[in-house]
């Protein structure tokens, strides 16, 4: 098992990873958005984005200045012997003294500044094999549109794709799109957000293994990007890069579903656990 020392270490070369390189897919994503778009603002939109991602990780300087709040997700078949919530506050404070980080945490009710120690990330423990852990960063302007609806149980996917419609829409540029959708289907309202953020750890360049769930990304990826809000909210053929959907079992009397958005970057990493160290890898 990892000591507490190489595990904070590692922690922030996580997030250092995921601040500063976009991970590999996004960049394919962006490129083949480019190449299909003919309007020449959205072009040019997309052209800076893949400059910034070029500076970001030549300069070693987050992509954003809205450097985020962090979601982990850690996969253990045994526990750890230290208290990963402390260890995890230790490497966050860290990280934002050595990449630098921006002060984004704030007392919710007062809305005075706390340190990154004072911070209390979402950490989600999972039971598997091998030991790894991923890491979300997601900015305000994603997470100020992410959505808890109950459908009604015996509704199909058209109130589903028409509240995601009316939410880009009302969206605009504010979630910096194309943006990527995580949309969680089921279990309790709860885990409806949880599977929403989980399914931003998967690459968007590849299918989802589930026959269902992959129809139903295909056509609402269809029906959003054909809204035409486009890169940075100027216009354009690309809104959306993926949707990406999970789902759990729900009670038969409800139908809770999550949505998360993350931004263009995709900014997440992955990082696993070998000889008592974390290795960090393209997520």
């Amino acid at each position: 098992m990892i000591p507490e020392r190489a595990f904070v270490k590692g922690v922030v070369e996580l997030i250092r990873r995921a601040e500063t390189v976009a991970p590999s897919d996004y960049r394919k994503a962006l490129q083949r958005a480019l190449r299909r778009e003919r309007n020449e603002i959205a072009r040019v939109q997309l052209q800076t984005m893949l400059k910034n991602l070029e500076l970001a990780e030549r300069s070693q300087r987050p992509i954003c200045q809205d450097t985020g709040t962090f979601t982990f997700f850690i996969r253990s078949q045994t526990p750890f012997p230290f208290d990963v919530a402390r260890a995890i506050r230790r490497a966050i404070a860290r990280a934002e003294r050595e990449i630098p980080l921006r002060r984004n945490w704030v007392d919710p009710l007062t809305r005075r500044p706390l340190r990154a120690s004072d911070a209390k990330a979402e950490i989600h423990l999972e039971p598997g094999a091998p030991p790894e852990i991923s890491v979300l960063v997601k900015g305000a302007g994603t997470e100020n549109f992410s959505r808890l609806w109950t459908l009604h149980p015996t509704n199909d996917t058209s109130e589903l794709t028409t509240r995601l419609v009316d939410l880009l829409q009302e969206a605009g540029g504010k979630p910096c799109p194309p943006v990527t959708l995580g949309v969680g289907i089921g279990g309790t309202s709860s885990q409806a957000l949880v599977l929403a953020k989980h399914a931003l750890l998967r690459r968007i360049d590849k299918p989802n293994p589930d026959p269902q769930l992959r129809k139903l990304e295909k056509s609402l990826e269809a029906k959003l990007n054909a809204l035409g809000v486009g890169p940075m909210g100027l216009g354009g053929r690309t809104t959306v890069l993926r949707v990406l959907a999970e789902a759990a079992p729900c009670h038969t009397a409800t139908l809770p579903v999550g949505v998360v958005l993350q931004c263009w970057p995709g900014r997440r990493g992955r990082a696993v656990i070998e000889d008592g160290q974390l290795k960090v890898i393209d997520p």
